[in-house]
């Protein structure tokens, strides 16, 4: 069986990061952009991992440019840009593609294991996948969706 922890990425500075390294914890995987208008969330995502880091708990941030071209910025400027405006301290990766022919393993796996509303596509930045201890997935939730209102499915994965 798949697992998150199945799965490698490369970080925003461009090194290899076995997802495995996150067994045990529990991660929201977000696809991220910097020019859309839920960008504003990455101020929720940072107080998440600021609230939960110390037990067990880590968002990872995806920038991807799908979505009207939202993420138009290289791995340097999209880094420099979440550092400067939003204070993020969560790993960020390589920008990705998270629908089509390109997307990335982990996002085909994610999307298999949680469809949305409109089947298993990602429709928009900012769609967001709760995954347990055990590297399999808890939730998906919306793009529509505020970090805020996620917390209390944080607490029951790192309680479980």
């Amino acid at each position: 069986m798949t697992s998150l922890h199945d799965h490698h990425a490369t970080a925003i500075d461009g090194g290899d990061v076995d997802l495995g390294t996150y067994s045990g914890q529990v991660v929201l995987v977000v696809n991220t952009a910097s020019q859309c208008g839920f960008t504003p969330q990455y101020e929720g995502l940072q107080d998440l991992q600021k609230s939960y880091a110390d037990q067990g708990f880590s968002v990872l941030g995806f920038p991807c440019n799908q979505f009207q071209s939202q993420e138009p910025g290289d791995d340097a400027s999209i880094a420099g840009f979440c550092e400067r405006s939003f204070g993020v301290t969560f790993p960020m990766f390589s920008k990705v593609d998270v629908n089509g022919d390109q997307a990335h393993p982990l996002f085909r796996w994610l999307r298999e294991e949680k469809g949305g509303l409109l089947g298993d596509k990602i429709k928009w930045n900012f769609t967001k996948f709760l995954v347990g201890k055990d590297g399999q997935v808890i939730k998906r939730y919306a793009p529509t969706t505020k970090p805020e209102k996620i917390t209390g499915d944080i607490e029951k994965a790192l309680a479980s």
